[in-house]
């Protein structure tokens, strides 16, 4: 992210009221999933980005690097409500509200806008998608890593089998109905609008998953083919597509809804995308 560049934020109190599109919806309600949060006093220096949660719940982790950054950041977002598998369904179809029509959800891979009456296990619907797969870590639909919203994404049905458990790298054949997206034997690449969002998406379940709360310690590493170990690359190619692919409006709303809204916190890699390099 360019040294100059200014990322609006909510302030830490929840507003009364939120404003899109010139209607005003209920801070509760369910904001549309791209939706810019309200701007708060932010700057960035050196690369380094200032939010409003920084002399709050960041407040531990700031000025920290590698393992002690890792450790404070574990320690601040494992503390959260947790949702229930069948109530992943509600939740997104509020976390990724299509902006623009308010009926739909964005499928992850593919970005199409879907009506939310279809999700479910046909062609043609959607359905939940762990983007850590479940199979690395074998922690299934588990309350905990099996739900947490932080990875969990509406994908097309038929998509969502193609990618299966397979880590992320680059290359390979396209993928039909995701356009921009590539798969081979051992690795899938998603389309370029989202290969951050990825990337910072399993960041978060590497800090937040540490192996002290009955689950396993998923950690990201550089291979491909982890099969049921829980790691999941590939590291290098994560760290490129967060650098080159920044949190959009879309990708930080989403965050803002989580915290506010569900599990009460927070994926930092939204909010600082500089902590990634500052970890791995």
């Amino acid at each position: 992210m360019p040294a100059s560049q200014m990322r609006p934020w909510k302030t830490p109190a929840l507003a009364l009221s939120v404003v899109l599109a010139g209607l005003v919806l209920p801070a509760v309600a369910s904001a549309p999933a791209n939706a810019a949060p309200a701007p708060a006093a932010t700057s960035t220096t050196s690369a380094v980005t200032t939010t409003a949660y920084d002399d709050s719940y960041y407040a531990d982790a700031i000025g920290k690097t590698g393992a002690s950054l890792k450790s404070s950041l574990h320690t601040i977002i494992k503390s959260q409500s947790k949702v229930s598998y069948s109530g992943v369904w509600d939740a997104l179809k509020v976390t990724d509200q299509d902006p623009n029509n308010s009926n739909n959800v964005i499928l992850l891979y593919s970005g199409v806008s879907r009506s939310k009456s279809l999700s479910g296990g046909d062609t043609g619907d959607w359905n939940r998608e762990h983007v850590w797969a479940k199979s690395h870590g074998d922690f299934g639909t588990v309350t905990g890593p099996g739900t947490d919203l932080h990875h969990l994404r509406p994908s097309d049905v038929q998509v969502n089998s193609i990618r299966g458990n397979k880590d992320f790298d680059e290359g390979g054949s396209p993928v039909s109905g995701a356009s921009g997206s590539y798969t081979d034997s051992d690795s899938f690449e998603p389309r370029d609008a989202v290969k951050g969002d990825v990337a910072r998406m399993i960041l978060y379940m590497a800090v937040r998953y540490e192996g002290d709360d009955g689950f396993a310690d998923l950690e990201p590493n550089d291979k491909v083919s982890n099969g049921s170990n829980p790691y999941i690359g590939r590291l290098s190619v994560l760290k490129e597509w967060s650098d080159e692919d920044p949190p959009s409006a879309f990708e930080e709303n989403r965050n803002q809804v989580i915290y506010d809204r569900y599990q009460h916190n927070r994926n930092p890699f939204i909010d600082h995308p500089e902590w990634v390099e500052a970890i791995w």
